[in-house]
């Protein structure tokens, strides 16, 4: 495996990858997509210096569905009442699931979910472009990812597709040891490749956006660093307010790309309980067309 690789072991009660087909009650995926995986690497150590491409997911539990309702709202909480709330908390009204609201914002849905997933996700770490300008190399990044896997450590609780199904996660150092031994702890006498030997899972959702554009990087300048391109910039002409209107527009509060979402799916398929992830090893469909989509 490339020395950019890094591995984890992450499991849970329940998992939802919802299908974006699926408009009102949701429906998972059989396996976790891609994209849920990069938001578990990315919930245990991220900075813009760097960006996750995922190489494969291998499969310890098969999946074994599970169906419920859930009491869920139709209203939305609109960014001037945040605001608002921010500036006066006496002033905040949450939203209630529950009969008392006038008029009712509760609704039952359904979920069809996944129960007792366990998942080997392997991911290899890039260096963005803000990155490559930086004072760290890519094994600075790589042994922090390693420390804090191993510790539990995380910026915030990954998930399962929800936030309510979290994942709980540890350091795996060799990907398909760590497969072949799960499955003789779980099922004893059992042949890893026949849990889950073949299936072709049909389309499937890859990711949101582009890892090629990704790769460049993004963060917002901290005051500190504005302040100085700000003092920096020579405005020659002009008031002092024009001057400073001036000095707004041209100096950028950002560093580096924004990316814009466009979704990309991909045929999936299991083969001896692994899905192959690597986008140099897939075909990407990115362009939508009559009656589906086209590479």
């Amino acid at each position: 495996m490339p020395d950019n690789t890094v591995s984890i072991r992450v499991w849970g009660d329940f998992a939802c990858f919802t299908r974006p087909e699926m408009k009102v009650e949701r429906v998972s995926y059989p396996i976790i997509t891609p994209s849920a995986a990069r938001g578990i690497f990315e919930a245990i150590f991220w900075e813009p210096q760097i960006f996750y491409v995922i190489d494969a997911v291998r499969v310890v539990k098969k999946v074994r569905w599970v169906s419920f309702r859930r009491n869920e709202v139709t209203s939305l909480v609109s960014i001037d009442s945040a605001k608002t709330w921010m500036k006066s908390p006496e002033k905040f009204s949450p939203i209630q699931a529950d009969k008392t609201e006038k008029p009712a914002v509760r609704a039952q849905r359904n979920m069809l979910a996944l129960a007792e997933v366990e998942y080997i996700l392997t991911a290899q770490v890039g260096m963005s472009g803000l990155g490559q300008k930086g004072r760290h190399n890519l094994k600075t990044y790589l042994d922090e990812i390693e420390r804090r896997a191993r510790k539990g450590k995380c910026f915030h609780r990954p998930s399962f597709g929800v936030r309510e199904f979290v994942a709980d996660f540890d350091w795996e150092s060799d990907p398909q040891a760590a497969l072949e031994r799960r499955i003789a702890e779980e099922r004893p006498g059992c042949d890893w490749r026949q849990v889950w030997p073949e299936e072709d899972l049909g389309l499937m959702l890859y990711d949101v956006f582009d890892h090629r554009q990704r790769g460049v990087g993004f963060r917002w300048l901290t005051e500190d660093d504005y302040q100085k391109l700000a003092a920096a910039a020579i405005i020659e002409s002009g008031s002092q307010k024009e001057k400073k209107k001036t000095r707004a527009a041209v100096v950028p509060r950002s560093e580096g790309s924004q990316v814009r979402p466009q979704a990309a799916f991909f045929q999936a398929q299991i083969r001896e309980s692994r899905m192959d992830c690597h986008p140099d090893r897939i075909t990407m469909i990115t362009k939508p067309v009559e009656g589906g989509y086209a590479a």
